[in-house]
C-alpha cells in the first residue's frame, strides 16, 4: 500500500474542504481530483491508499482512493482523476512544507488518524476565529 499527498490550495479548514467537495460530489459525480499527473504506482495507491490533504500548512486530514481514472478538465484536456471516498478523515496534525502536484507517501510517514471524542463543554461560547484556528491545529 502506498499514499499520497497533496496540497489543498485555497482550502481553509477540513469544513471548508467538506463542502466545497460535497458541491463537487452533488453537480459532478463521481467525487474525484483531477491531477495532471498519474502515479506510475498506481497499484500500490489502489491496494487500500489514501491521499492525505495539507491545508494551511499542515496534514490534517485524509481520504480513501476508490480508483484512479483518465480524466479531462472542463477545456476537455487530458488529466488523471483521483477517484475519493466522500468520507474527510481528521488525522493528528504534522506541519508540511509547501510543494507542488503530489508527493507519495510511504504508510510507517503518514499521520495517524485522529481517535473520535466528544464535543468539549463550553466549545460553542468560543469566538468563531479562535474556533477556526484550533480546528485547523487538530485540537478540536
Amino acid at each position: 500500500m502506498l499514499h499520497l499527498t497533496k496540497l489543498a490550495v485555497g482550502v481553509r479548514d477540513i469544513d471548508h474542504i467538506r463542502a466545497l467537495q460535497a458541491e463537487r460530489a452533488r453537480t459532478s459525480p463521481p467525487l474525484r481530483h483531477r491531477t495532471r499527473n498519474a502515479p506510475r504506482r498506481k497499484e500500490e495507491v489502489l491496494a487500500g491508499g489514501s491521499i492525505y490533504w495539507v491545508i494551511g500548512g499542515a496534514t490534517i486530514a485524509r481520504q480513501r482512493i476508490l480508483d484512479i481514472v483518465d480524466d479531462q478538465r472542463e477545456d476537455n484536456s487530458a488529466c488523471t482523476g483521483l477517484i475519493l471516498d466522500p468520507e474527510i478523515v481528521p488525522v493528528i496534525g504534522r506541519p508540511t512544507k509547501p510543494f507542488q502536484g503530489w508527493r507519495y507517501l510511504q504508510p510507517a510517514d503518514a499521520p495517524p488518524d485522529l481517535p473520535a471524542m466528544g464535543a468539549a463543554d463550553g466549545l460553542d461560547s468560543l469566538p468563531h476565529a479562535l474556533r477556526r484556528e484550533l480546528r485547523a491545529l487538530c485540537l478540536i
